[in-house]
């Protein structure tokens, strides 16, 4: 027999049994790796469904885009949360507590946010330039500019989740919000400024314009079931740049005028206050002298009606003797005093006097 035949003999039956079990070996080393893999994968993938909420936050899991679960029950609050992982379900969280703000891009000129931190602005102009310089026009037919600031925060994240969440994903859209309520605030200064004069959002009724763009944008945002409420509005109105002195002038002219009525009202209060006192004291002495006179007059004549009875009786002693005391209080100083009482005939009695009386001489040696 040659050495090729001899080569080509088949393994023995031992030979054949070790390469089955070196293949079996390795066979089973690789289930068990891939085994290993695949429990690392579903951990891994278990793993990553768990996510955070944090303290002003909420969160909502859409599960082949429906939520999970119903009513406030779907709302995850604070803490660690776990949800399959995409695109099984999409976790999406949405700020609640936090506090927005959003200005008006209508009726204001441009500027910068770095300009108006330094106090300063762009120069105006000849002319205002309806490309870069917002403005509104008033009821009286007068341009401003004006803006409003308003400031708000998530108070129904489902509404908010649902109406602006963007894609096929589901994502929150948070500048949706801004800009819907920005849209509002827009809304707000054109429709309120039509309806004040220039002189009103200026200076007269500041408040009262400040509080109109106020229920505007609070109402738009109400009826657009945005899932907001409004926390504040601050409105920010200036004159047109171009006419800052003019409008300056007028504001002087018109502190000036407040000005001069102020003291006319402070001259009229003083006199009115003058006049009144005058008056109350007037009053409380023609009252003080009123009852004075009721009084003396009511003594009269209550003295009058005790003595009308001794008249009465004998009118002619009455008068003798009234006539005695009138004459001794009339005659007080006098130094003779000579009555003549009536003669009992009713005749005069006759009096002699000497008026030529000579002066008392003093005694001798004095």
């Amino acid at each position: 027999m040659s050495d090729h035949q001899h080569s080509e003999l088949p393994p023995s039956p031992e030979t054949q049994d070790a390469n089955s079990q070196a293949l079996s070996e390795a066979l089973r080393s690789s289930f068990v790796i891939v085994k290993f893999a695949m429990a690392v994968l579903v951990v891994v993938i278990l793993a990553s469904g768990i996510f955070t909420v944090g303290p002003q936050e909420k969160a909502i899991i859409l599960r082949f885009g429906k939520p999970v679960g119903d009513g406030p029950q779907m709302l995850l609050g604070a803490g660690l949360h776990w949800a399959f992982p995409q695109p099984i379900d999409e976790v999406v969280k949405i700020p609640i507590t936090e506090i927005q703000k959003v200005s008006s891009s209508v009726g204001w000129y441009l500027t910068t946010p770095e300009m108006e931190l330094a106090g300063t602005e762009p120069p105006a102009g000849p002319s205002l330039n309806p490309m870069f310089d917002g403005y509104v026009i008033t009821a009286d037919r007068n341009i401003i500019h004006t803006r409003a600031t308003v400031s708000y925060h998530i108070d129904d994240p489902r509404t908010a989740i649902f109406n602006f969440a963007a894609g096929t994903n589901h994502t929150f859209n948070l500048a949706g919000i801004s800009n819907a309520v920005q849209n509002a605030a827009n809304n707000a200064l054109v429709a309120a400024a039509a309806h004040f004069n220039v002189d009103d959002i200026l200076t007269d009724r500041v408040a009262e314009f400040k509080d109109a763009v106020e229920q505007r944008v609070t109402g738009l945002v109400e009826r657009g079931h945005l899932g907001v409420v409004v926390d504040q509005c601050v409105v920010q109105s200036v004159a047109p740049r171009q006419l800052k002195d003019v409008f300056a002038q007028v504001t002087s002219a018109r502190q000036n005028r407040e000005k001069l009525v102020t003291e006319a009202q402070g001259e009229q209060s003083r006199i009115l206050g003058t006049a009144s006192a005058q008056a109350f004291s007037i009053t409380n002495a023609a009252e003080t002298a009123r009852n004075n006179f009721v009084q003396s007059v009511s003594s009269e004549a209550d003295a009058f009606t005790q003595l009308l009875p001794k008249y009465e009786s004998n009118p002619r002693l009455y008068a003798e003797l009234e006539l005695a005391r009138t004459m001794s209080v009339v005659l007080t100083n006098v130094q003779d005093k000579i009555f003549l009482p009536q003669r009992a005939d009713g005749k005069p009695r006759e009096l002699r006097l000497m008026l030529n009386r000579e002066p008392l001489q003093g005694r001798s040696g004095q």
